[in-house]
């Protein structure tokens, strides 16, 4: 038996359609944030166009938190 060369598309009802991938999070200068552990903080510098690096204020200290930003959403 030999296998096609086509390559097998779920079906959009399928329950084993393909995971949809999380959107990708960009932050501005500015911006109101929450982390899991550091509590509120607002972004004072990022780098590159607000996708590599963060750097945010939580008022008692300045943390550089980079991608993924699994524990960072913004306010």
């Amino acid at each position: 038996m030999t296998k096609s060369a086509a390559v097998r598309r779920p079906l959009p009802t399928s329950p084993f359609a393909a995971p949809v991938p999380p959107p990708i999070k960009v932050f501005a200068v500015g911006d109101r944030v929450s982390h899991d552990q550091y509590g509120l903080g607002r972004a004072i510098a990022v780098e590159g166009d607000g996708d590599i690096a963060v750097l945010v204020d939580f008022g008692s200290r300045q943390v550089r938190i980079t991608k993924p930003f699994a524990k960072l959403f913004k306010l």
